[in-house]
């Protein structure tokens, strides 16, 4: 899910979108700023999702989110 470009609270609000419907599984989120990856990485582990792994990358962040069921 490729939320660069904008601006706080929407990458969270397409997170927690994303994981209401997966429910499980793995996501995996881009963003371009230090805020948006902390915020994303916050209501994910509020919902019970782990955050499995973080990459910076040129243009931002790649944050891996995972949960089994």
């Amino acid at each position: 899910m490729d939320a660069r470009g904008l601006s706080c609270p929407q990458p969270v609000i397409m997170t927690l979108n994303r994981i209401k419907e997966a429910k499980e599984g793995e996501i995996v989120v881009l963003v371009d700023t230090e805020t948006a990856r902390e915020n994303v990485s916050r209501a994910a582990r509020s919902k019970g999702w782990t955050v499995a792994e973080i990459q910076s990358e040129e243009e931002g962040y790649r944050l891996t989110l995972k949960k089994e069921g």
